[in-house]
């Protein structure tokens, strides 16, 4: 009984066109799946991910129209991570980003990857995040996780120096997204906030059963602890970290446009689901039943801080709906709502997505 690692991370946004416009044609993402959100058939839930959206791929977005800007804190996300292969390809995004007129910080030196960060139009802080050069930096491979490890001093000094920063760019203009840069393998990995390092751990790696990465702080806040935990070797898309924060002086998260509503992590089955939700039960967590959500079937609790957390199957998938071509293209809705089609569509404002790209 196994997490496999991420399966998707559901955001709000206050404009659902506005974020199909940024996440597909500036990230280069797809449209996998215009549907709406199943306890609220008024407003949208957008899924967006690689050419299938295969889990650890799909970002997903409910349009809370003109929703007031939410606000971070202990019990909700920092940021979500997206991945690339080497350093060459996050030099090529910071100069697409910067080029379409977004304000990006870094590179910066993590140690075990190279990231960059930006926002979305709701605020959402995005990073993305090099694929290495991985846990073995400072620990043999059968030790990661198991030792604090303070960041280098030599590695903070450069993450000061602003204009070597500036200066690290892609020296061309990058107009299209091109297939060493795609976007295709999905997440890296999703931070939180939480209040208690060690009860967050006795969730994601006692109950949970996830693999404890890396103790060090927070490279930003080197007072604040920084856990990873990941699946097997750690490798990104399998990786949520949490950042400790004293609640005397960190506000807890409010919900809102921006704001993450839950992330999920994926099980194989649903016979694995159930096996799960018992374990959850008898540690004293609160759980949903299984929900059906068409495309895989969930169970819901929350970590320590009240962060909403999902166990999602794999399957059945997108496709079960849709030909892989049509994913994204037209209103899907569940069986139970197909009846009140007219009145869904008549309160949603109609969306105009552009045919999607594979990069080349």
């Amino acid at each position: 009984m196994t997490i496999l690692g991420i399966h998707h991370i559901t955001l709000v946004s206050a404009d659902a066109q506005r974020t199909v416009d940024f996440y597909t044609q500036v990230l280069g993402l797809r449209l996998v799946k215009q549907t709406v959100n199943f306890d609220d058939s008024s407003s949208y839930h957008l899924y967006f991910g690689n050419q299938t959206g295969a889990p650890g791929s799909a970002v997903t977005f409910f349009e809370w129209p003109n929703a007031e800007k939410g606000k971070p804190g202990i019990g909700g996300t920092h940021h979500f991570a997206l991945q690339v292969p080497n350093y060459d390809a996050l030099l090529k995004w910071k100069r697409r980003l910067t080029d379409l007129g977004l304000h990006v910080d870094g590179p910066l030196d993590r140690h075990y990857f190279k990231s960059i960060y930006f926002n979305d139009p709701d605020g959402v802080i995005l990073e993305i995040a090099t694929n290495g050069p991985g846990w073995t930096m400072d620990e043999d491979a059968d030790k990661i996780g198991t030792e604090y490890r303070e960041p280098p001093a030599q590695m903070v000094v450069r993450n000061r120096d602003e204009e070597r920063i500036k200066a690290e760019i892609w020296p061309e203009a990058v107009p299209e997204i091109t297939a060493d840069m795609a976007l295709s393998n999905g997440m890296h990995h999703i931070t939180a906030i939480g209040a208690n390092i060690e009860r967050t751990q006795a969730f994601f790696g006692e109950l949970l059963g996830m693999r404890r990465l890396k103790m060090t702080s927070n490279f930003d806040d080197p007072t604040s602890a920084h856990w990873y935990w990941g699946v097997g070797e750690g490798k990104p898309g399998t990786i949520i970290t949490y950042f400790e924060r004293k609640p005397s002086r960190t506000r807890r998260a409010e919900m809102g446009a921006g704001q993450t509503h839950h992330f999920a992590l994926a099980v194989p089955d649903e016979e694995t689901q159930l096996e799960w939700r018992e374990k959850i039960i008898k540690a004293g967590y609160r759980v949903s039943p299984v929900m059906d959500r068409v495309y895989f079937k969930s169970i819901y609790t929350n970590d320590p801080d009240g962060h909403i957390v999902e166990l999602a199957t794999v399957g059945p998938g997108f496709l079960s709906d849709e030909s892989e071509a049509e994913l994204g293209t037209n209103l899907k809705l569940p069986p139970w709502l197909e009846s009140k089609r007219a009145e869904i569509e008549r309160e949603l404002r109609p969306l105009t997505v552009k045919p999607w790209q594979k990069p080349v």
